[in-house]
């Protein structure tokens, strides 16, 4: 029998990729905020309804780390009261969610690699909102999978590889911060992961609950902004600048509305052990998505 997917969010990083990954295990319609206001609670009932879906993945979230801080209601809109009717909705039909959260519901003051049933404490009002997303999903009683990423990158849309390619053609010198790690995750890993474990769920592998998805391996954003333009160099892109041209500096210098984790690192073991997973190294899929940034340009 067809198992039937109901993608939220599917024009966002993680969503575009899930639009291919999930065709590997049933039929999948992709649904974008334009198709559907997910923060319209009588919406999103009707919409999960009509389409009586074995797997709900929701993709979709506010992102906007910085202008949450001032936008909390949108921020709880979407990342607490979405995944929370969903899970209500789910557990009516036993219907299975899988969800997304972040590594920014822990404070990042840990010396080590996070492991699930670590202490939440987020800095900022994203990582709350997502926790509370997180923690309303439990709550309802529904089969629910949910895979913790942290610094989350792709081809698409803007994020931290695509600017430090678009500065590292224009200036001369860069300043990128070198107190914060973490495990560059692309969303096509994380796709792809998801994929894998919910085929494997149903071959009777692995279990449903809470985990860690990040490449292995580590860096600072400095340590990947000199990777990326090294990468670069070597694809022949047209960048000003050296990796040595990159130069440390610490959050301090770089004041933002939120605070960001100092330490994002996730420990991933749980995950590569239920589902017998093997996780690149971070560098890896960086290099990949780099090839296929320069054989398009």
């Amino acid at each position: 029998m067809t198992t039937n997917i109901l993608l939220l969010g599917a024009d966002g990083q993680v969503g575009w990729e899930l639009r291919r990954s999930l065709l590997s295990v049933g039929n999948v319609t992709a649904i974008t905020r334009q198709d559907c206001a997910l923060t319209d609670k009588a919406a999103v009932t009707a919409l999960v309804a009509s389409h009586n879906p074995d797997i709900i993945v929701n993709a979709a979230a506010y992102t906007a780390v910085d202008m949450a801080e001032s936008e909390s209601e949108q921020a709880y809109a979407l990342n607490r009261d979405l995944p929370a009717l969903l899970g209500e909705l789910a557990h009516q039909r036993d219907i299975l969610v899988v969800d997304y959260s972040t590594d920014y519901v822990f404070d990042g003051s840990k010396k080590e690699p996070y492991f699930e049933h670590d202490i939440s404490a987020p800095a900022n009002i994203y990582g709350a909102s997502k926790l509370a997303g997180l923690q309303a999903l439990q709550a309802s009683g529904c089969r629910h999978l949910v895979f913790r990423v942290s610094w989350v990158y792709s081809a698409r849309r803007g994020n931290f590889i695509k600017t430090i390619l678009r500065l590292a053609a224009e200036r001369e010198e860069l300043n990128i911060v070198s107190d914060q790690i973490g495990s560059p995750t692309p969303a096509s890993l994380i796709a792809d992961v998801t994929a894998n474990c919910l085929l494997l769920l149903t071959a009777g592998i692995g279990q449903t609950g809470v985990y860690h998805l990040a490449p292995t391996g580590q860096t600072s954003w400095h340590g990947l902004a000199q990777e990326i333009v090294r990468h670069g160099q070597a694809l022949g892109m047209a960048l000003t600048i050296k990796p040595e041209d990159i130069k440390p500096t610490p959050t301090s210098g770089y004041p933002t509305p939120a605070q960001r984790p100092a330490n994002s690192v996730m420990n991933t073991d749980k995950l590569q052990r239920a589902f017998q997973l093997q996780l690149p190294d971070w560098r890896e899929p960086l290099a990949h998505l780099l090839q296929e940034i320069s054989a398009g340009s």
